[in-house]
C-alpha cells in the first residue's frame, strides 16, 4: 500500500496485511506519517517540556477507594 505523509508529502511504502494499513483503510481520520516526521516531533516537545513553559493536560483519574 502506498501511503503519504501528511506533514512532508513523502511517499512510502507500507505491507497491505499490517495494523497500520487496516487502520488507513478502515478509519478515514487516521493519518499517516512518517518516522522521520514523528522522531522530529517528539524531539521538538521533549525539548518544550524541559524549558518548563510547556504543559502537557492529561485527563485526572478519578480516585476510587475500592
Amino acid at each position: 500500500m502506498r501511503v503519504k505523509c501528511v506533514l512532508c508529502d513523502r511517499i512510502d511504502t507500507i505491507d497491505d496485511e499490517s495494523l497500520l494499513a487496516k487502520r488507513l483503510r478502515n478509519r478515514p481520520i487516521h493519518t499517516y506519517m512518517c518516522q522521520e516526521c514523528h522522531d522530529r516531533i517528539a524531539e521538538k516537545t521533549k525539548a518544550r517540556l524541559a524549558t518548563g513553559k510547556f504543559r502537557i493536560y492529561r485527563a485526572k483519574l478519578p480516585n476510587d477507594e475500592w
